[in-house]
């Protein structure tokens, strides 16, 4: 198979399975680090997400396992359970003609059967912080055989107070195994870590090329998960398409939702990795024909997408990287058009959007949904304005047959206008106005990652500390927890994000206040992430203390 990927030294069936997943070309990143890694050599990546990297560690991890031993070779850390997902998921693609077994570790997922997939023989592991630690602690994972760790994302990690965490970890693994370091920005905490468990290191850093689209009106919507689909479907009956792509997170996913926007009378069709290249290009050919409005795409069935008239891009599932944000909505606002870029945040997401802000050096402007009125009243314009063209146009004699003969038959002509216009929106019982669900907001998007948390007593006029009202929290959909830790040892905030985060695997972005008082502290959890949260205690640790409780205040 000749690619420019043979040109890397990796195996036949390594090549085919790239070229399989739509990609020809490696990019800079995979040009440099591959060749280094087959080599074995420690290597520190500094990239941003979306320039391939995944695929820069993952192929040479593969070609240098060992087929004959089903034992834990290979070992990938990443700061969050999507990522894990996403990158253990890639490594299955890459390696399914090497018979490879890889499996993803994440808190919120049963330990059983993680616990039975390693006895069964686990060749490669990609797990978050906290679940590899727990596993290594119940001697479930054994990390004696591993020949390469990967610290995917590592400044992610070690701003989400990981860095005991993954010492610890990397200090279960031979000395004679290789790091890879992935890293989008140097702090000098990075380069601690490296200085500490790398050696001599290669570095390979990939200049990022800013991507923004000046042309784009960006706006967001925050939308229950449940009611994702009751926001589409109005907004296809406001907003003025020509064609619109959607994006969505699975295969699997876009079937259904083409399917359900079949249902609901709109011309849909799915576009994902299923699809054999002849089936591809005939539905390309309807979008571009604009036989069909709404193309339902995968990331990477979109890759290489090249039609200029898309209207607009809706990201009806967001993507977990910002690069990958900036290349979906890059898909509309071409040849100096402007487009459209429409996103679903679910309230737990919301601290996403700083850092695509942030990335794109761009504002995402925060929109309603249009509310039922609106919408009726726009179906009722658009009939208006179709009316006062066809009026323009006088060419209704046959009709105007029909409405004389019944005008001569005793009929009220109005009424007949009426009855006309009656069956003429007869249709639109077929597209019912879905209702929406009250949206529970979670903390300002605005709010910095570790916003600063009032460390002091609430104290009332005689002094007293109001630690009554400190125990409930006033913020809809968070609850109120207490740590039987504080300030006499020395905790700060960042210890109390980092730990809760790290052993409870939820983002960090999503805890709320933090009162830090002497031996206790209060910190604000959403409501869903509860039964995690409370399930670690006695397990939560700050700089190698003591076992910390977590209960309801």
């Amino acid at each position: 198979m000749n690619t420019d990927f043979s040109h890397l030294n990796l195996h036949p069936e390594l090549v085919q399975a790239v070229v399989e997943r739509g990609y020809t070309t490696p990019t800079p990143i995979q040009t440099k680090m591959i060749p280094v890694m087959l080599t074995g050599q420690d290597v520190i990546g500094q990239a941003q997400t979306g320039t391939g990297k995944t695929a820069a560690f993952a192929l040479p991890m593969l070609q240098n396992l060992d087929p004959d031993w089903d034992g834990v070779q290979a070992l990938v850390v990443t700061p969050t359970r999507e990522l894990a997902k996403q990158v253990s998921h890639a490594i299955y693609e890459y390696g399914k003609f090497h018979d490879v077994s890889v499996l993803a570790v994440y808190g919120g997922s049963p330990y059983e059967r993680q616990i039975r997939r390693l006895k069964e023989g686990v060749q490669v592991v990609v797990g978050t912080p906290g679940r590899l630690l727990d596993l290594i602690r119940r001697k479930a994972l054994k990390l004696f055989g591993v020949h390469i760790v990967v610290l995917d994302e590592a400044d992610e990690m070690l701003s989400m107070g990981f860095i005991e965490d993954i010492e610890f970890i990397l200090e279960q693994t031979p000395e004679t195994r290789q790091i890879a370091l992935f890293s989008a920005t140097m702090s000098k905490e990075i380069r601690r870590l490296a200085d500490n468990y790398l050696t001599n290191p290669q570095s390979v850093t990939i200049k990022h090329k800013q991507l923004t689209v000046e042309s784009t009106d960006q706006r967001y919507y925050v939308v229950n998960g449940r009611d994702k689909m009751a926001a589409v479907t109005r907004l296809l009956e406001v907003e003025n398409i020509t064609s619109v792509l959607v994006f969505a997170k699975t295969r699997v996913g876009s079937y259904e939702l083409a399917a359900q926007l079949i249902e609901r009378g709109y011309s849909a069709e799915a576009l994902n990795g299923d699809l054999q290249q002849g089936t591809r290009e005939r539905v390309l050919k309807r979008f571009r024909d604009h036989q069909t409005k709404i193309l339902v795409a995968t990331d990477v069935a979109a890759r290489g997408l090249d039609i200029d008239n898309i209207s607009h891009v809706i990201n009806y599932d967001l993507p977990y990287d910002v690069e990958s944000y900036v290349h979906r909505i890059g898909r509309t606002g071409r040849a100096g058009k402007t487009g459209v870029a429409i996103s679903f945040i679910t309230p737990a997401e919301q601290w996403r959007l700083g850092r695509i802000e942030k990335f794109t050096k761009q504002s995402i402007t925060k929109a309603k949904l249009p509310t039922e009125k609106k919408i009726l009243q726009h179906r009722e314009d658009v009939l208006v304005e179709q009316i006062n063209v066809w009026l323009n146009r006088g060419r209704c004699h046959r009709e105007q047959e029909i409405v004389a003969k019944m005008v001569e038959a005793g009929h009220d002509p109005a009424m007949i206008a009426a009855v006309a216009l009656k069956l003429a929106r007869a249709e639109e019982k077929q597209r019912p106005i879905e209702p929406l669900g009250k949206i529970k907001e979670r903390r300002s998007r605005n709010e910095k990652r570790y916003p600063e948390r009032n460390q002091a007593r609430s104290k009332n006029k005689n002094g007293r500390s109001a630690n009554r009202r400190a125990k409930i929290s006033h913020e809809e959909g968070m609850v109120r927890l207490t740590l039987n830790t504080g300030r006499a040892n020395g905790v700060r905030p960042a210890d109390i994000v980092g730990t809760i985060a790290g052993h409870a695997d939820i983002p960090g972005r999503s805890i709320g206040k933090i009162f830090i008082q002497d031996r206790h502290t209060f910190v604000d959890v959403p409501e869903q992430y509860v039964p995690q949260v409370l399930g670690k205690t006695g397990t939560y640790r700050i700089r190698k203390s003591h076992a910390i409780t977590v209960e309801r205040a």
